[in-house]
């Protein structure tokens, strides 16, 4: 019986962040839908507990040789350290440099940060990036990306001959659906949850924009209700504390909730008024339709895969631009019949993303790849 080895070393990351939320539900999904003579593997570097990285249905984890940091280094100096497999899906840059005879490989590529916006990640990582996914372009059968804004701006970084295929993302079922009523009010005690909140959700880094969103929050347009952000800190040293002061946005306004559950983070979007996505770039901006699905208004910036991805449900603010953002949540906050024609513009678009119409398409690209004559040998 076959195997599709999925890479999903992402979830044993310090921040998991995004893609460690694509990694576990893309892998679950797979295993969903695999055809029924094949089956599906979780492989990981080496840990001490790989207990982060079970996913049900999903055998494994298996843990090869090498820890993270020295298959990174292993795989980005070109060490042909096959992770096992028929055919192997990364769904991170973290894949193998080279493709063994009669196998095949699919590379996800989130974003084009690491040359549209290199001031956004570290200097190691931008260089990492640009290794890894320059020599996926060459080796793999295909690069998955999650919007046809990334497709465009990767054929522009790496050529027009860069071999794509655009695969959405979807929303978990831990989200869809907010939890019991019971329960719901027993998580929002605990999270101390005001009764109108603007919300932001993500790893709390530069690209991210927070800092425009505090400023945002601080204007005196904006209506005085708290913001929350739910997301652990990143690298870049961003202390939303400090820029809050800096901006004169009052300390009772601003709550640090970290990293949170699933079902946490299910009824902080089902009671937010407003999901704000203040980014400077983006791949997909899951968050976005995660809260459209939960009916929540949302009010992003002008990057293309925000743009293309809300598909004209969101309401749109220039990025960089506070008092833009103030304005538009202003709007949101203060006008009922806004809000409530965004909320339902915003479910019918979430409805088109699915875990499950993402995995049979990667399903697809895998066969295709197996049947083709263009597996690099």
């Amino acid at each position: 019986m076959p195997v599709l080895v999925v890479l999903t070393e992402q979830l044993l990351a310090p921040v998991p962040g995004g893609t460690g939320r694509y990694t576990r539900e893309l892998t679950a999904a797979l295993a969903a839908a695999a055809p029924s003579d094949w089956t599906v593997a979780g492989v990981t570097a080496r840990h001490p507990d790989l207990s982060a990285a079970v996913i049900p249905g999903v055998a494994g984890p298996f843990p090869l040789a090498l820890p993270r940091r020295a298959l990174s280094l292993a795989w980005q100096r070109g060490l042909p350290l096959w992770p096992g497999g028929d055919a192997v899906h990364a769904p991170t840059p973290l894949a193998p440099p080279s493709v063994r005879r009669g196998r095949s490989l699919i590379v996800t590529v989130h974003d084009t940060v690491p040359w549209t916006h290199p001031e956004t990640l570290t200097p190691r990582g931008v260089q990492w990036h640009r290794d890894m996914i320059g020599r996926a372009s060459r080796t793999a059968s295909t690069l998955i990306v999650p919007t046809a804004a990334v497709a465009t701006e990767l054929a522009g970084c790496l050529g027009p001959d860069t071999r794509t295929r655009v695969v959405g993302e979807g929303v978990s079922a831990a989200l869809a659906e907010e939890t019991d009523r019971d329960r719901a009010d027993a998580l929002a005690r605990g999270l101390e949850l005001p009764a109108r909140y603007v919300l932001a959700v993500g790893t709390v880094e530069p690209r991210k924009g927070i800092d425009v969103l505090i400023e945002a929050m601080a204007d005196p347009r904006s209506p005085r209700v708290p913001l929350l952000i739910a997301g652990a800190p990143g690298w870049g040293e961003i202390d939303p504390r400090a820029l809050a002061r800096r901006s004169g946005l009052d300390d009772d306004r601003l709550r640090l909730l970290g990293r949170v559950s699933d079902a946490e983070l299910s009824v902080l979007l089902h009671r937010a008024e407003v999901l704000a996505v203040p980014s400077r770039a983006e791949g997909f901006g899951l968050p976005v339709i995660e809260a459209m699905s939960a009916g929540v208004p949302v009010v992003h910036t002008d990057v293309p895969a925000l743009i293309e991805v809300a598909g004209g449900a969101g309401r749109i603010v220039p990025r960089e631009d506070p008092a833009a953002l103030a304005e538009a949540l202003r709007r949101v906050l203060t006008e009922p019949a806004t809000a409530a024609a965004m909320s339902a513009a915003g479910r019918r678009r979430a409805a088109d993303f699915t875990w499950r119409r993402a995995a049979e398409e990667v399903w697809s690209a895998h066969l295709a790849a197996r049947r083709g004559p263009g597996v690099p040998g």
